[in-house]
């Protein structure tokens, strides 16, 4: 007989109801704004990547992909449908990706550092796809599409990925995941 996949627990289900709260809150403090879309924020990754870090990569990227499609409801500028689907849920469901680090977050501080690199570069692949794809004719006259679309994109999610770094750094350094394990 085949195995029960397990489900998701009520507190798992509430954890990631809650980081989605704290970061769509997060991600309307914008310290920097870029004309045609994309922002740094005070952190607003943080709760997603540090549930995913805590629970694990199927609980990260479900809560993930939810993430972005609040963010698409919330007002997201929309060219084509694909686009949509590319630069929300996929985008930002690839924060999930540092949930395959989860399970050696305790032992050094490298693979919490490790996973909100691979899972902010996967939301850049995102970004980055969708800037060649659906924005190219923004690029100024003669500039690459594809390098036009490196150094926008680039520009804000580097940005990110620093305060992200740091912060997740400071809050897994002081317990932040080993709180009620």
């Amino acid at each position: 007989m085949a195995e029960r996949k397990r489900a998701f627990t009520s507190r798992e289900i509430a954890e990631a109801g809650i980081a989605i709260a704290l970061a769509f809150v997060l991600s309307m403090i914008k310290v920097y704004r870029l004309p045609m879309g994309g922002s740094i924020t005070a952190g607003s990754m943080i709760p997603i990547l540090l549930l995913a870090l805590r629970r694990g990569y199927k609980l990260g990227i479900v809560t993930a992909v939810l993430y972005g499609i609040v963010q698409i409801i919330e007002g997201a500028y929309i060219v084509h449908p694909a686009q949509a689907v590319l630069d929300y849920p996929l985008a930002f469901g690839a924060l999930g990706l540092a949930g395959f680090f989860a399970s050696r977050v305790g032992k050094t501080h490298f693979y919490a550092i490790l996973g909100v690199i691979v899972g902010i570069i996967g939301r850049f692949v995102c970004h980055f796809l969708s800037g060649v794809i659906f924005f190219s004719e923004y690029a100024p006259e003669g500039m690459n599409p594809w390098t036009y679309s490196a150094l926008y994109n680039g520009s804000y999610i580097l940005g990110e990925l620093i305060i992200s770094v740091i912060l997740i750094y400071l809050l897994v350094k002081k317990g932040v995941l080993e709180l009620y394990r």
